[in-house]
C-alpha cells in the first residue's frame, strides 16, 4: 500500500471510529471556491481600507465590516443550552456541520483542573443555536490546532502539558496524545501531505517540534517526536531534525534531551499554508517561516529591528486563502495584524478599552465570510469577563 493510500485508509478508519459527519470543507480538503463563485470577504486583506472609529462593541474595523458579540464568559447559558461560556477563552478553530452551519471551538486557559474546551454551534444562517463542552478538567489549555480529519488538538501550557484530541461535535470523548510530547505546549499545525504535526513551546528557551506519524496521519499512536536545530550555510539557514528520545519527559525536559537543539523565545501561534510553516515567538516578537520541501528557514518579521513596530506581542496565528498571515496581539495595541505575501503589515482590527486583555483564537468560518476571536479578559482584565466576537461584511 502506498503512503498516500495508507493515509487515506487511516483517515477512513478514524472517521468510522466515531468522528463522523465532519465536512471535508471545514478541514481544508475542499477549497472555498468549490462552494462560492464570489470572492469571500477574507480572501485577502490587501484592499481593506484604514481602520474606522470604534463601533458599539469597541472594535475598530475597516470600512464595510461589522462586529457582534456571540458569547460572554461566566454570564448565563449560551442560546438554549445549559453551557455557561468558559472563562479565559484562548485558541480556537471552526468546523463545518452537515446542516450547512459550523462549530467554533475555544480553549479555556484556566488552571487547577478548570481548563478545557467549549464549543459554539451556529446554524446555516449564522445564529448561535447551541453550546457545550468537549473537554473538561484539564489545565491551561492555551492554543492548539485543527486537523484535516475534523478534530481539535487542544494544548496544555505547563511543564508537563499534554495534547488532547477533541471531537468538535462532542460525540466522542477527548483522547490524550502522549507521543506529541510532555511540555509547555502552545499550538499545533498539521502537514497532512508529509504526515507531520508541528508544535510550538511557550517558554523562554522553548523548542520547535514536529511529530512524524509512523503509519500515516491521522494515526497518532505510533511515531517519533523531533526537535529542530538551526543550521547555517552560505545560502542562509535550514533546520535539522533530531529525535527526542523520551517524549514523555520522565526524567529530562524534552527541550534538554538534545544538546544541539535551537532555542526559540516563547513559541506561540503556528499554521501551515502552501508548503510552508509559519510560527511566531512572543519573547522576541518575530514571525518565522519554514519551507517544508527545501527545509529553508527564515525570519519574516522582527519587531526589534523596527524603531516603531506596528506588530508586537505576537500570539495566535491564522492564514487567509490569499496567504496573509494574521497575527493576534497579546497586549501591543490589541490588534490583529496581517503580514501580506509582499511583506506589508496591515492592521485588520483593533479592540479599544481592553488594554489588560489579549486577542485569542482567530478563526474563519468554513466559507471565509466570518472571522471569530476572543478578548480573553475583556474590559475588566479578568478571565471571567472574556468576550468572543464575530466579524463579518456589512
Amino acid at each position: 500500500m502506498t503512503k498516500h493510500h495508507r493515509s487515506l485508509h487511516n483517515r477512513r478508519q478514524f472517521l468510522q471510529m466515531g468522528v463522523a459527519g465532519v465536512s471535508l470543507f471545514a478541514t481544508g480538503l475542499i477549497t472555498p471556491s468549490t462552494f462560492a463563485a464570489s470572492r469571500a470577504p477574507f480572501d485577502s486583506v490587501a484592499d481593506f481600507g484604514p481602520l474606522q472609529p470604534p463601533d458599539e462593541n469597541g472594535i475598530m474595523l475597516p470600512p464595510g465590516f461589522r462586529s457582534r458579540i456571540v458569547a460572554r464568559s461566566s454570564e448565563r447559558p449560551v442560546a438554549s443550552s445549559d453551557y455557561v461560556w468558559h472563562a479565559s477563552p484562548d485558541g480556537g478553530a471552526c468546523f463545518a456541520s452537515d446542516d450547512g452551519g459550523w462549530i467554533y471551538v475555544s480553549n479555556c486557559e484556566e488552571s487547577r483542573n478548570r481548563g478545557g474546551v467549549g464549543a459554539l454551534r451556529f446554524s446555516a444562517s449564522g445564529r448561535v443555536v447551541d453550546a457545550y463542552s468537549i473537554l473538561d478538567n484539564t489545565n491551561v489549555n492555551c492554543a492548539g490546532g485543527a486537523t484535516p480529519w475534523g478534530t481539535w488538538l487542544s494544548c496544555e501550557e505547563f511543564d508537563k502539558g499534554q495534547v488532547y484530541e477533541c471531537d468538535p461535535f462532542g460525540q466522542m470523548p477527548a483522547r490524550v496524545r502522549p507521543l506529541l510530547g510532555s511540555f509547555a505546549h502552545e499550538a499545533a499545525a498539521v502537514d497532512l501531505q508529509n504526515d507531520c504535526i508541528y508544535l510550538t513551546e511557550d517558554v523562554r528557551d522553548g523548542g520547535f517540534y514536529r511529530f512524524r506519524s509512523a503509519r500515516g496521519l491521522p494515526d497518532l499512536e505510533e511515531g517519533v517526536l523531533e526537535i529542530a536545530e538551526r543550521v547555517s550555510d552560505a545560502n542562509g539557514e535550514t533546520l535539522r531534525w533530531h529525535v527526542v528520545p523520551d517524549p514523555l519527559a520522565e526524567s529530562t525536559a524534552t527541550r534538554y534531551q538534545i544538546e544541539s537543539r535551537s532555542a526559540f523565545d516563547g513559541g506561540e501561534g503556528i499554521a501551515v499554508h502552501a508548503g510552508k510553516v509559519y510560527f511566531v515567538t512572543k519573547g522576541d516578537n518575530r514571525i518565522w517561516c519554514y519551507e517544508i520541501e527545501t527545509q529553508r528557514f527564515e525570519i519574516l518579521y522582527d519587531a526589534e529591528t523596527n524603531s516603531n513596530p506596528i506588530l508586537t506581542g505576537v500570539d495566535n496565528v491564522v492564514i487567509t486563502p490569499g496567504g496573509d498571515v494574521l497575527v493576534a496581539e497579546d497586549g501591543g495595541n490589541m490588534q490583529i495584524v496581517a503580514l501580506t505575501p509582499d511583506q506589508r503589515l496591515l492592521p485588520l482590527l483593533q479592540i479599544v478599552g481592553q488594554d489588560e486583555s489579549e486577542i485569542c483564537g482567530p478563526a474563519f468560518d468554513p466559507s471565509f465570510q466570518r472571522l471569530y476571536f476572543s478578548s480573553q479578559n475583556g474590559v475588566s482584565g479578568r478571565g471571567e469577563d472574556g468576550i468572543t466576537y464575530e466579524i463579518s461584511a456589512v
